[in-house]
This record gives C-alpha cells, sequence and structure tokens, in this order.
C-alpha cells in the first residue's frame, strides 16, 4: 500500500503519511503509473527538441511569418466573405503583401432526415475550397490545396429560425474551411516555401 494510518506511522490519528518509497510530492494512493505518463511525457517533448521540433505560433515561427504578408482574393457573396473574414483573422490583413491566395468554393445542401410527414427536418451543408497561393512578383504558385467539410442543421423551428440556423451553418462551415487552409499554409511554411 502507498500509504498508511497515522496511528502506525506514529502520527496524530486519522492523519495520512506517504510511504517512505514514494516520490516526493506524491499524493496518496497515487499510482506508479502516473509517474511513468508523466516521465514519458516529459521525455517526448525533449525527443520533439532535438529532431528540430518548434512550435508554429512561437516568436519567430511560421505563423508570425506569414502575418499580413498574404492578399486574400475579393468576396463575392455571403459564403466567400464568411472564409475570407476567417483568414484575414488568423493572418492578419494583409498590409504590404507579397503573397496572394486565391479560391474557389462549392457547396451543396442535402436533407438528411425526413418526418412522417414527408417535410425535411435536418440538412447537411458539404463544402469544399481549392486554394493556391502565388507569389505576387513572380505568378508562381507556391502552395495549393484543397480544404473540405461538413456541418449539419435543423429545420424543425419556424421558417425564419430555419433559415438563421442555415446561414449559421454555412457559417461555421465557412471558418472551418478557412481554418484548415491555414493550418495547410502554416505547415508549408513551416518547411520553408513561402
Amino acid at each position: 500500500m502507498w500509504w498508511s494510518r497515522g496511528a502506525r506511522s506514529g502520527a496524530a490519528p486519522g492523519a495520512v503519511a506517504a510511504c517512505p518509497d514514494s516520490p516526493v510530492g506524491a499524493s496518496p494512493g497515487a499510482a506508479p503509473g502516473v509517474f511513468r505518463a508523466r516521465r514519458a511525457a516529459l521525455l517526448a517533448v525533449v525527443a520533439l527538441a532535438a529532431c528540430g521540433f518548434s512550435p508554429v505560433y512561437a516568436p519567430g515561427g511560421p505563423a508570425a511569418a506569414l502575418q499580413g504578408r498574404i492578399l486574400v482574393a475579393e468576396p463575392d457573396d455571403r459564403d466567400a466573405f464568411d472564409l475570407v473574414a476567417r483568414l484575414e483573422e488568423r493572418l492578419g490583413r494583409a498590409a504590404a503583401p507579397d503573397l496572394a491566395l486565391s479560391y474557389a468554393i462549392a457547396t451543396d445542401e442535402v436533407g438528411v432526415a425526413v418526418s412522417p410527414t414527408n417535410a425535411i427536418t435536418r440538412f447537411n451543408v458539404t463544402g469544399s475550397v481549392d486554394w493556391a497561393l502565388r507569389d505576387i512578383a513572380t505568378e508562381q504558385v507556391l502552395a495549393e490545396g484543397r480544404a473540405h467539410g461538413f456541418t449539419a442543421y435543423s429545420a424543425t423551428g419556424t421558417p425564419v429560425s430555419t433559415r438563421a440556423a442555415g446561414i449559421d451553418a454555412r457559417r461555421r462551415l465557412m471558418r472551418m474551411l478557412a481554418d484548415q487552409i491555414v493550418t495547410r499554409l502554416l505547415a508549408t511554411a513551416g518547411d520553408g516555401a513561402p
């Protein structure tokens, strides 16, 4: 047992004393596996640092290198506006851009739940964004890809609440797709591409 009652250890009755071979600061009843997990986590951090890993959001990291450098194509509809707003939120609005990000959005809305009266009560909204990052001076494509995802909304309320839920679902989808694009850009920047 990792602990014993105070009557046996010479302490006040009801007090709990740690076993002499327990780690310093160990709580009574702590399992030895907890300490192995902590040790493994510490070793993993040391191993990552040794292999050249550096946090993306560290000062001077890839995220800082892209801040304010990317000019995102102007939006032409609500979905594009939500996508661009999230991209600029994550990457910063371009002050003196040397990179340009173009995109093409495709979405689809499908009814997935039907009530006994044949009314659609749930919709899935799927979407994808094909994107390309170019050097403004040379027009060379530095990175490109496709982000895709889906979200859903309920259509069981009033027409106004259903419309609001649909707009919110599309906004969530665009934010999700923008976050995927930013993640890919940061990973590419970590490789030294842009």
